[in-house]
C-alpha cells in the first residue's frame, strides 16, 4: 500500500503491521525458554555489575538484603505476590506465565554465582556488562513475548491496571516501576544509572526487536466436508 504526501505525485511506501509467522507449540516452546533463559542471563549480567540494577530487581535486592533470602528466591516470591494481585484484576495465567516464574527465579542463583568468580570489575568492565545486560533483556523480552504462550506476572499487572483503570500503558508502567524503584531503594536495593539506561532502552529495544520474533499458534487444518452422494435425475 502507497500514499504520497500533499502536494507531491510521488507515493512513498506506508508501513505496514508485522504479522505473526505461525508455529507449532515445539517452536514457540523453544523460544518461550530461550527468552527466558537469556532473561536470567541478563538480570545477572546487570546485578553483578552493580551500577543500578532494573526497577523489580531494585525491590528484590532490597528484599533479599532485608530477609537474607537468596535473590533468585526472592524473585520467585515476589512474583507470587504479583500473581495474587492479577485475581482482582481477572487476569489468567498461561502456560508461559508459570514458566516465567519458576525458569528465571531458579536460574538467576546460579548465573550470580558463576559471574561472583569474576575477578572485580574496572569501571569500564563494569559498564559494558550493564550495556550488554539491557540489550541482552531486550531481546529476551522479545523472545518469550513473542513466543505468546501467556505474559509474565509483571507484565500481566501492568496490562490487567491498564485494563481496569483505562489509563495509557506508558503512565501506568512508570508509575509501577517508580513506586517499586523507591520501595526497592529504601530497602538497601542498587539504583544507578543503569537503572535509568534500562528504563530509557529497554521500549525502544523490544520495540524493534518484538515483532521479529513473535508467532502465532498453526492453525488448525479445516477439514474438508466428503460431499453426500445425490441421486441423479432420470
Amino acid at each position: 500500500m502507497t500514499g504520497a504526501p500533499a502536494g507531491t505525485g510521488a507515493p512513498v511506501p506506508v508501513a505496514r503491521a508485522a504479522v505473526p509467522r505461525p508455529a507449532g507449540v515445539p517452536r514457540r516452546g523453544a523460544q518461550l525458554f530461550a527468552g527466558l533463559v537469556l532473561y536470567a542471563v541478563s538480570i545477572s549480567l546487570i546485578v553483578h555489575a552493580a551500577l543500578g540494577s532494573m526497577p523489580w530487581d531494585v525491590l528484590s535486592q532490597g528484599v533479599s538484603r532485608q530477609l537474607g533470602w537468596s535473590f533468585g528466591t526472592v524473585t520467585i516470591a515476589l512474583s507470587l505476590v504479583v500473581l495474587a494481585c492479577w485475581i482482582p484484576l481477572r487476569q489468567r495465567p498461561g502456560f508461559g506465565t508459570v514458566a516465567n516464574v519458576l525458569v528465571i527465579g531458579l536460574l538467576v542463583d546460579p548465573f550470580l554465582a558463576l559471574l561472583a568468580r569474576l575477578p572485580d570489575l574496572a569501571w569500564p568492565a563494569a559498564a559494558a556488562m550493564t550495556v550488554s545486560g539491557i540489550v541482552l533483556n531486550g531481546l529476551a523480552t522479545a523472545l518469550y513475548i513473542g513466543a505468546r504462550m501467556g505474559p509474565g506476572p509483571r507484565d500481566g499487572l501492568m496490562t490487567g491496571l491498564v485494563a481496569r483503570t483505562g489509563r495509557p500503558v506508558r503512565v501506568v508502567r512508570v508509575v509501577i516501576e517508580v513506586v517499586v524503584v523507591a520501595l526497592g531503594w529504601a530497602l538497601g536495593g542498587t539504583v544507578g544509572w543503569g537503572t535509568v539506561g534500562y528504563a530509557l532502552a529497554i521500549g525502544p529495544i523490544v520495540h524493534v526487536l518484538l515483532p521479529r520474533f513473535t508467532l502465532r499458534a498453526t492453525p488448525t487444518p479445516t477439514p474438508t466436508p466428503t460431499p453426500t452422494p445425490t441421486s441423479t435425475p432420470r
